[in-house]
């Protein structure tokens, strides 16, 4: 019996953070969509891939899951270059725009505000 409730709950933690994740992954889009958006470029394939996974505490000390998802994005409609989203919880911590690219005053890593 205590067998079967354990079973249940690791499913239970394994469904929020796969729920959790598809939330975070939305956000992350958005995020990505608006960065290209502000940096004049075109925001590639409408989606981001996880790429790195790890615990890291926020600014209140608390352990988060810090998430970094793969884009790509254009800035001649033709070549594809690799941006990166940094997430936090559900927080954006910055955004990375191929560092060869230097669209002014956007340069390599552009910090977001909440």
């Amino acid at each position: 019996m205590s067998g079967e409730i354990l079973l249940l709950a690791a499913l239970g933690a394994l469904g929020w953070y796969w729920y959790a994740g598809l939330q975070v992954r939305e956000q992350a889009v958005a995020v990505g969509r608006r960065a290209c958006r502000d940096a004049g470029v075109q925001f590639l394939d409408d989606s981001v891939a996880l790429g790195r996974i790890r615990l890291a505490r926020n600014g209140d000390g608390q352990l988060q899951f810090r998430r970094d998802y793969r884009f790509e994005f254009s800035d001649t409609g033709d070549n594809r270059r690799p941006g990166v989203v940094r997430m936090l919880g559900d927080h954006a911590e910055w955004v990375s725009l191929d560092r060869d690219w230097q669209p002014g005053a956007l340069a390599g890593v552009t910090r977001l505000r909440d």
